[in-house]
């Protein structure tokens, strides 16, 4: 190679290590992935040690009390299925709270199922804005992803700003839960999920009812994704399964403050 293209080459090395380097959306090194053992017999999950420590270092949150037969429902919203509809009108036919955890694109694609939740007494969670790996961002990006969430859903539906935060596919590590607390968001992970997020390939009622009572156990927080129809169909069924069971439905408002030890008055 002549000499005369070093100074070059080491000026656009320079330029990209210092890009890399003072890019205020830079990655973090460590990425964790949320995981465990799925319940069976009615019998919890456990986290493990060192993510269930992570977690109460950070007041995060993925069941509730293990005596009590309390079931926590949590929808994760990225874009609009045509299903949605149908699990609110359940939802309200029941009498069942839930927390939609819903993306930047899901609250300007699908704004009047947006509103139709606030309405209906639903809480909305954070689930960033651009569904990015969000423990790959720096601390600004943080911040942007879940700010951006926050003001745009003012804007639409008049709801201050959100918080419950949920990393999308589960993606953490310690900054993100820190700097989340830092912001005023309590993350929110889950004890029951299984394969419900490809639209396309739909596998019938029967398996989403299937699953959800198979791991179903006291202080279920449940995740399920509404771009399945499948999850959609088995909801009615599984409300009324799980109450003759003894089950009853409730917020995460009613789970942190009972991880709080704030007992209500009646």
């Amino acid at each position: 190679m002549n000499q005369q293209h070093w100074p070059g080459i080491f000026l656009g090395i320079f330029i990209i290590i210092a890009g890399f380097l003072f890019n205020p959306y830079a990655a973090n090194a460590e990425e964790l992935h949320w995981g465990f053992k799925k319940a069976k017999d009615e019998i919890p999950p456990d986290a493990g040690a060192s993510f269930n420590e992570l977690l109460k270092k950070h007041g995060a949150l993925y069941k509730g009390n293990d005596k009590d037969k309390v079931i926590y429902l949590t929808f994760d919203n990225g874009y609009e299925a045509g299903h949605t509809e149908s699990i609110l009108d359940t939802l309200k036919k029941e009498q069942i709270p839930a927390t939609f955890f819903l993306t930047g694109h899901y609250l300007t694609s699908a704004t009047p199922l947006v509103k139709r939740m606030v309405e209906d007494g639903h809480i909305i969670g954070n689930h960033s804005y651009d569904h990015p790996n969000m423990a790959n961002l720096s601390t600004k990006g943080m911040q942007d992803e879940w700010q951006r969430f926050d003001k745009k859903l003012k804007e639409l539906t008049g709801v201050e700003r959100t918080v419950y935060a949920r990393p999308p596919k589960g993606i953490f590590n310690d900054k993100l839960l820190e700097v989340g607390n830092q912001l005023g968001y309590r993350h929110i992970f889950w004890s029951v999920a299984f394969v419900d997020w490809h639209e396309d390939k739909p596998r019938g009622k029967d398996y989403a009812y299937q699953e959800l009572m198979n791991q179903l156990h006291p202080g279920a927080l449940i995740l399920m994704h509404t771009v399945s129809s499948d999850n959609a169909e088995a909801l009615p069924d599984f409300i009324r399964d799980a109450q003759k069971k003894g089950y009853i439905f409730k917020s995460l408002d009613d789970l942190v403050a009972e991880s709080e030890g704030i007992h209500p008055v009646f």
